[in-house]
């Protein structure tokens, strides 16, 4: 049977239907899945990978996508009870983080569902799904996975709710979570399975959790240690503790040779959180983007419009996993790893090739990155050093001197896939990290290529805009997210229109920056405009600040507390006070004007009204002079 649009047989997919399973031959299935997105085959999207994985294990799997939780919930019983268990899954992004802005409103489109339509997931989707599953067949076990799952296992603030929630696992009744990158878990469970262990007997799986009965003794592995966190209970009284849960939670999972499992009780139980498995090989993440994916959606969305989040990614590249930076406000390395596990040069010239064979394909390459654009085979020098540490970043506050940051095998991929045939230009979308770059020794300049990379991207890999993330100016703030100085900044822009004067370019510099992160004040947000303006930009692409669950500063702006000094940190929590911030980036229109003045009145910054405004009205010579003084002594204690 083949399909109007792509020629290709429907079996070319995971089975979505009743009809597409018997094409297949099977009068049964071993695993659904049930996941928030619309099903797009490709290595990008989450529940794709996971169910060509449980398929290259021989078993019988069918995917439910974006199920109808609203009517007689005939979407969750059409493909009847599978032998070995439900898999549930939000899909790619956490579906609160889907659904709403960080003002908590509605958001008027689903990157994720055909022709961007809204309204095709619920709030809480694994929630739902989960529940709903357990009713109908409460004797099939669930296997929970994905985002939404896996930085909700434990005690996590919840921002669309504004309260402190338990692990997802009590929420929904699943029988197993499993958390992070899911292929190296789901693999061990399969393997058990397959071998006659039952579903209820998986308790020492690494990187998956679940629930026990308080008293029950926990499942015994040698070579692992247990630490108890502060309960569920103890949390909601004291805001204290759940901050510095977090703490313990961070270092456990940073490590490279982890061995720790984290109990907290709950209700009565407790959820046993196994540590996870060390980072994959070359050899483990090439299986998984090797596998046969068709890279196009199914087709039963042909008439309903394309998937916006699939058109952004349909021809890009993704190099590795995992991310180092450990930026206060950031979930990648919460769930992809700390440690960055990379693709060979074969696996990924292989999809390259594939791209090249779409129908659709003009030429050019959307993205050659990953969490981070410049990370790819990134590791300590001597992984005995790494295999003590427990930083949560590798770059901060200073790039590590164990971290061997060669952007050699990045420049080597560029130029292979760069002169593949059919290949007229690879650009690099992903957020460069600039303090990788930027070194005063010329030696290790040249040994790990770091001026030859800036000036290869920017002469051959830009679409016209090379787009960084700074985030703030403040130094105070920086600290707090995990981010280096300003200055860097500076160093970059300086060495980006050189090289830009050198080969007779005219790209630009976009910077992003993010309002009402915890430990910013109005008074830092004034300052970040000023300074920004000095620099020449007129920032238009913005960002205020979300709390999503498992960060630093998502721990902060609940409790208050910073999780690893326990010091109190000042946080914008109202509406007004957010949009107070963001304000300050738009200084340009003519509507902030008259606010942006009386604000800087009251904070007694005439220096700023006139950066921002260009005058200094309303303030006398001596009140002037002031302000000045009081600003100065300010700066110098900072």
């Amino acid at each position: 049977m083949e399909t109007n649009n792509t020629k290709r047989p429907i079996t070319d997919w995971l089975p979505t239907t009743l009809k597409e399973v018997r094409l297949r031959g099977w009068d049964e299935l071993d695993i659904i899945i049930f996941s928030g997105d619309a099903y797009v085959d490709h290595p990008a999207f989450g529940p794709a990978v996971i169910g060509r994985i449980i398929e290259a294990e021989g078993l019988r799997v069918a995917i439910v996508p974006q199920p109808n939780w609203r009517d007689d919930l005939r979407d969750f019983k059409k493909l009847g009870r599978p032998r070995l268990f439900f898999a549930v899954t939000a899909g790619v992004m956490d579906s609160m983080v889907n659904h709403y802005t960080a003002r908590k409103r509605l958001r008027s489109n689903d990157a994720y569902t055909p022709g961007g339509a809204k309204g095709f997931r619920p709030d809480y989707a694994t929630v739902v799904y989960t529940k709903i599953l357990k009713e109908l067949f409460p004797d099939v076990p669930v296997l929970l996975g994905g985002v939404e799952a896996s930085l909700r296992r434990l005690t996590h603030y919840d921002y669309w709710s504004d309260q402190l929630l338990p692990s997802i696992l009590v929420q929904t009744g699943a029988d197993l979570l499993v958390y992070g990158l899911g292929e190296l878990p789901l693999r061990e469970i399969l393997k058990l399975m397959q071998k006659g262990v039952p579903f209820s007997s998986l308790k020492t799986i690494p990187q998956t959790a679940f629930l026990l009965n308080k008293e029950a003794p926990l499942p015994k592995n040698k070579n692992w240690q247990t630490l108890e966190l502060a309960s569920h209970e103890i949390c909601l009284e004291n805001k204290k503790a759940f901050a510095e849960n977090f703490k313990y939670i961070e270092k456990e999972s940073n490590k490279l040779k982890p061995d720790t499992v984290l109990v907290q009780e709950v209700a009565g139980k407790k959820v046993v959180v196994n540590p996870p498995f060390p980072t994959m090989s070359e050899r483990e993440i090439d299986y998984s983007f090797d596998l046969p994916y068709t890279r196009l959606p199914h087709p039963k969305y042909a008439k309903r419009g394309p998937i916006p989040a699939y058109e952004m990614i349909r021809h890009s590249i993704t190099m590795h996993r995992g991310c180092f930076g450990g930026c206060s406000f950031c979930t990648i390395s919460a769930h992809q790893g700390k440690f960055v596990s990379s693709r060979s040069k074969e696996s990924i010239l292989k999809e390259a090739k594939a791209i090249t064979e779409m129908p659709d394909f003009k030429g050019y390459i959307s993205d050659l990155g990953g969490p981070s654009a410049n990370m790819y085979k990134m590791q300590g020098k001597d992984l005995n050093i790494c295999a003590q540490c427990k930083r949560a970043s590798c770059i901060y506050p200073s790039v590590c001197f164990n971290l061997k940051i060669d952007h050699q095998p990045m420049l080597n991929i560029f130029r292979k896939v760069s002169h593949l045939p059919k290949i007229k230009k690879a650009f690099v979308s992903s957020g460069i990290r600039y303090d990788l770059l930027l070194t005063d020794q010329k030696e290790q300049d040249e040994e790990y290529g770091l001026s030859a990379y800036l000036e290869e991207v920017i002469r051959h890999h830009v679409s016209g805009r090379l787009k960084v993330a700074p985030e703030h100016t403040s130094e105070r703030v920086l600290r707090i997210m995990r981010k280096p100085s300003f200055k860097y900044f500076f160093q970059l822009k300086k060495r980006f229109e050189a090289i830009n004067r050198k080969f007779g370019l005219k790209q630009q510099l976009i910077p992003y920056f993010i309002s009402s992160h915890p430990g910013s004040t109005l008074e830092d947000m004034a300052e970040l405009a000023a300074i920004t303006k000095e620099l020449g930009f007129h920032l238009e692409q913005v960002q205020d600040f979300t709390p999503t669950p498992m960060t630093v500063a998502t721990v902060i702006y609940y409790s208050g507390y910073h999780p690893y000094t326990l010091q109190p940190v000042y946080t914008a929590r109202t509406v007004r006070e957010k949009t107070e911030q963001n304000r300050f980036f738009f200084w340009y229109k003519k509507e902030n004007r008259s606010w942006i003045l009386q604000k800087l009145k009251e904070l007694h910054r005439p220096d700023l009204i006139k950066k921002l405004l260009g005058g200094q009205s309303g303030y006398s010579k001596e009140k002037r002079n002031k302000a000045g003084r009081k600003s100065l002594k300010k700066g110098r204690k900072k």
